[in-house]
């Protein structure tokens, strides 16, 4: 059996459709047999194989899509918008999962010694998955369901996974989350101190001297990994929790975007629409229906 075809169907044993489950620490895998409306989330550092079907990320408005066979790799926390593109009943979308921690990297860094490529500093990227890649996630896939192997065998397959990331096509940005010292371990200081603090007001050159560099290289090494200014940055993080706010809660939309950290209701309404397309009263009426039409569904879809 081919080694995408066993990890396809692996996953589609291990777990319910719909659903997401742990394996072990820092690994998921997830199927779902429909395609998903556009999600906005936050994708921290990580690995995802797709084992069949077609998933979208987008950043910034630019969209990386990655199919059977393919991986994308997460250097940064970054706000994205996700969905699966292909998804049916008979070829559900299936994906694998894993953690990308400086931790678990380092120390293969020393083992792998000088790279053998110039230095990545982006923020996302998508490759091909090599068979050297996807043979230990298949081995441990295997063991899914036998707690004492895992316990055992599951942390010498995640360094092997890991191995061969970082030897990989996308190895030079995965050597970068290793780096404690690096351009991104900085920038990466940066993102968490706006993600814990989106609703203040943003001092990039504040922000530059937190992070140990000058405002210019900071500005230039931020945009680099996130492919936005911090202040961008910052704003897709303020819309994507009012989207989130507006889906989950009700209430006025002018207090949801005082809420996220805008002043005037106007420039909140303007920005919303400029990335979502619609007004933010608007796309609040399109959630509640599409979470309604989603119930709707299940209901349909329970056997008697």
């Amino acid at each position: 059996m081919d080694l995408l075809d066993e990890m396809r169907g692996l996953i589609t044993r291990h777990t319910a459709v719909g659903l997401r489950r742990g394996i072990v620490d820092g690994v998921t895998i997830a199927s779902v047999d429909r395609p998903t409306f556009p999600v906005g989330t936050f994708s921290t550092p990580s690995l995802a194989i797709v084992a069949q079907g077609v998933k979208r990320t987008v950043l910034n408005g630019v969209p990386y899509d990655y199919r059977a066979g393919q991986y994308l790799v997460v250097s940064v926390d970054l706000p994205v918008i996700g969905q699966a593109l292909e998804a049916s009943p008979d070829r559900p979308f299936v994906v694998f999962s894993m953690s990308l921690r400086p931790a678990d990297i380092a120390p293969l860094l020393l083992e792998a010694g000088a790279a053998g490529k110039p230095p990545a500093f982006t923020g996302m990227a998508v490759s091909d998955a090599s068979p050297e890649l996807l043979d230990p996630v298949v081995r441990l896939l295997r063991i899914a369901d036998r707690p004492d192997d895992l316990r055992v065998l599951a942390p010498g397959y995640q360094r092997e996974i890991l191995w061969w990331l970082i030897n990989g096509d996308q190895g030079a940005l995965v050597r970068q989350i290793g780096l404690v010292d690096g351009n991104l371990a900085h920038i990466s200081r940066g993102i968490r101190w706006i993600r814990e603090h989106y609703r203040e007001q943003l001092s990039v050159t504040d922000l530059a001297g937190l992070c140990g560099m000058s405002a210019s290289s900071f500005h230039r090494h931020f945009r680099a990994a996130t492919s936005m200014t911090p202040v961008q940055f910052q704003k897709q993080i303020r819309l994507q929790t009012a989207r989130t706010l507006l889906m989950t809660r009700s209430g006025n939309v002018a207090d949801i975007g005082y809420f996220v950290g805008y002043e005037s209701p106007s420039q909140f309404s303007r920005e919303y629409r400029k990335v979502f397309g619609v007004s933010p009263g608007r796309d609040a009426a399109q959630l509640s229906a599409m979470a309604q039409e989603d119930t709707r569904r299940e209901l349909v879809d329970e056997p008697a």
